[in-house]
């Protein structure tokens, strides 16, 4: 049976659902000895800033059960070195290119989202949901009119689509999702890291520098299917889904609670192909059960 992954966001249109969640994938450079970035719908870049930032002091990550934590801090080389360097590795491929953008103020993020616009890359994905950085960021991710603000501010400066990706860590996350829905977002992304926290009982001492940390891995993926389930029911714009997926089922799963799309992100650490074998499984159970089109097998469900 032929079957057609194509999908469609905000215009923008991907050869299949599978993209990386920012931050797990560098800018590609790294991943391409073992990924094929042809074949990925996009390649969701590291968060760049308006200035190079240092990131948290060390350690910063450590394992977990069923998972990890990270506390790095969104260290990134800056928007000036990013569009040198990482724009253009990213054009060799036939692949649409998400940058992720990140600041800590309205100024900030409004500042590499106009820089932004005069370069070829296809989607920009806002990130106020970050909670290992203490200004701004999470700040913007917890407060539905401070998102919906924040929102409205990017997309006065936007040309490409934008996505605005949120936090689990809110009371509510339909309200979020419909803030930035009436910010003027064209899609959302859900959900970034858990907050956490690890202690060393031998040296008595907090794991992480940082002290608390980011939980991502497949700990989380069932706090990730429901939100995305909500949130998706509760705005008309697409639904990029994330958290904890490591395998074609987990990516299927989120395309049955409504994402329109999913995004890999600890898994790549343990196993470089595993978005490969993701799109593989998609294909593969979109023949087994007659699925034509990636939109058919949300559809088929009768949840929406």
């Amino acid at each position: 049976m032929n079957v057609d992954m194509h999908i469609n966001i905000a215009g923008v249109e991907w050869k299949n659902p599978v993209t990386v969640a920012s931050g797990t994938f560098g800018s590609g450079a790294e991943f391409s000895e073992f990924t094929d970035l042809n074949k990925l719908g996009a390649v969701t870049t590291k968060g760049v800033a308006n200035i190079p930032w240092a990131g948290n002091p060390t350690p910063r990550v450590a394992e977990t059960y069923g998972g990890m934590m990270n506390a790095v801090g969104l260290q990134n080389p800056g928007i000036d070195l990013f569009c040198k360097r990482d724009i253009p590795f990213l054009k060799q491929y036939d692949t649409k290119i998400i940058v992720n953008v990140c600041g800590k103020s309205e100024e900030d993020y409004c500042q590499v989202v106009e820089r932004l616009s005069g370069e070829p890359v296809d989607m920009l994905e806002i990130n106020i949901s970050c909670p290992n950085v203490k200004e701004g960021g999470i700040a913007f991710g917890q407060d539905p009119k401070a998102a919906e603000s924040i929102t409205k501010a990017v997309k006065r400066y936007a040309k490409q689509p934008v996505i605005m990706k949120l936090s689990p860590n809110v009371t509510c996350i339909p309200d979020m999702a419909k803030a930035v829905e009436a910010g003027g977002a064209d899609a959302v992304s859900l959900i970034n890291t858990l907050t956490g926290m690890k202690i060393d009982i031998h040296k008595r001492a907090f794991v992480l520098a940082n002290k608390t940390g980011g939980v991502s891995g497949p700990a989380i993926h069932p706090i990730a299917v429901r939100m995305v389930y909500e949130a998706a029911r509760a705005v008309k714009v697409p639904v990029i889904g994330m958290g904890g997926i490591s395998c074609a089922p987990d990516a299927i799963e989120m395309l049955l609670a409504g994402a329109k799309a999913v995004s890999v992100g600890t898994a790549n650490f343990h196993n470089p192909a595993v978005t490969m074998e993701i799109i593989d499984g998609i294909q593969e159970y979109m023949e087994k059960y007659g699925f034509k089109t990636v939109e058919d097998i949300k559809l088929g469900t009768g949840y929406f």
